[in-house]
Formats: C-alpha cells, sequence, structure tokens
C-alpha cells in the first residue's frame, strides 16, 4: 500500500515514519510512503502558498495551484486511475475503526494535509473524496491527524504487525473497549493480579476478559455499549 502526504511540513513525518512498528512495514515494503512539499508545486516566484480569504476574516487560506499541481504531479507518476484523496479537517467524518479497515485495502491513499485557515474550496470540491476528522477540536495542521490515520490503516495490513502484536483483540472489535492487561511482577505495590488470569483456564480467561471490555465500555462509552447490544 502507498501513502502520499501533500503537506508543508515534510520533516514531521520523518522521525515517527523511522520508528517501531510502522519502520518495519517500510522496510519489509509492506507499506511505501511518500512525502511532497506543496510549497516546492508553487508557481509563484517567492514559493507563496497561501493569501487572504475573500470577504475578509482572520488568517490566511492555502491558495490553490500549489496543491492541485502536487496531486496531478502524484496521479501522474504513479498511474492512479481512481484517487482516494482524503482532506485532514475538523469538518470531516469522525474517523474509526471501521474506516481504517475500509482503507486498508485500497492500494493507494492521497492524504492533504491542511494549515492556516484551511485550503480554498475549489480544491475540495475538484479532487478531494473524503474530509476525515480525528477529533471535536482544532490543532494547527493536518500532519498529526495524516499520522493517526497512516498508523491506524497500516496495523489492519496484513504482515504489518508481528502475531504477538495482533490488532484482533484490540479495543473497538465488536464495538467494545479492550479488557485490562497485567504482566510480572504478580504482586505490585499491594496490588495483586486477577486469579483467574493465573489458573491456565482458557475458558474462564476469556469470559473474565468478555465481561471486563463490557463492563468497561458501558461505563466509559455508553455509545458504543448500545450498539454492541444490538
Amino acid at each position: 500500500m502507498r501513502f502520499h502526504i501533500m503537506t508543508l511540513f515534510p520533516e514531521i513525518f520523518n522521525s515517527y515514519m523511522n520508528e517501531s512498528i510502522m519502520k518495519r512495514a517500510v522496510e519489509k515494503g509492506i507499506i511505501e510512503v511518500n512525502i511532497y512539499n506543496i510549497r516546492d508545486f508553487s508557481t509563484n516566484k517567492h514559493k507563496k502558498v497561501d493569501d487572504y480569504p475573500f470577504g475578509g476574516g482572520a488568517g490566511m487560506v492555502m491558495t490553490p495551484q500549489p496543491i492541485y499541481d502536487t496531486y496531478k504531479h502524484i496521479i501522474d507518476k504513479f498511474d492512479i486511475k481512481e484517487p482516494r484523496v482524503i482532506y485532514l479537517t475538523p469538518k470531516g467524518e469522525a474517523h474509526n475503526q471501521n474506516i481504517a479497515s475500509e482503507m486498508s485495502t485500497f492500494e493507494d491513499v492521497i492524504l492533504l494535509c491542511g494549515h492556516y485557515e484551511g485550503i480554498d474550496q475549489r480544491i475540495i470540491d475538484s479532487i478531494v473524496t473524503d474530509e476525515i476528522s480525528i477529533g471535536d477540536y482544532v490543532l494547527t495542521g493536518g500532519e498529526l491527524p495524516a499520522l493517526i490515520l497512516i498508523d491506524s490503516i497500516s496495523r489492519l495490513i496484513p504482515g504489518v504487525l508481528s502475531q504477538n502484536e495482533s490488532f484482533e483483540e484490540e479495543s473497538f472489535k465488536d464495538n467494545l473497549l479492550e479488557y485490562p492487561h497485567y504482566t510480572r511482577p504478580r504482586e505490585f505495590m499491594g496490588m495483586e493480579v486477577p486469579e483467574v488470569l493465573l489458573s491456565g483456564n482458557h475458558k474462564k480467561i476469556d469470559e473474565w476478559r468478555n465481561e471486563k471490555s463490557i463492563e468497561i465500555t458501558k461505563e466509559r462509552r455508553p455509545d458504543l455499549y448500545k450498539k454492541a447490544c444490538k
């Protein structure tokens, strides 16, 4: 799978993609991450990529030309026939595990990172296929949300996670949050590991974990709990 990132701040991605699971996935050739500096595609002699908004108002808006030319470069270079372009924005659909799962089946995903007050609407109307939000809050730019999408999508691609890192029993499976985990030592600061986890009875362990998942979901995410009960 190939991720294509359109951004004004390409250096933000380097450290994260060169660590841990993401680094191994890239080295194995399971995922490919291509980063494009939108400023490099500006035809302005000063490489300007923003301007004042029509109608007035605070802040600056990213101009359409550099973004479109970056996009055109990507689809031409990789011969992408039906590009999936994700714009990271608080106005978008809330990202979730189902969206990540769907996107993990794509061959190419183009991520557009906005900045300043946003991007010219004509870019959204002409090339963007999905607008995605990672939460009801505003960030400085789309780079952190893009990293979150890359991570959440990549870990669902076969071969990215090892058997010990399997996503099969993580949170949001069957709309339930994940159960608690324990490791050595058996006692820490007077707190003991639940006896059932030491019993060796896998049926009882599975039952305990399921009960805890239900309990935690009901308490913390009643919206998910309702879906799980259907």
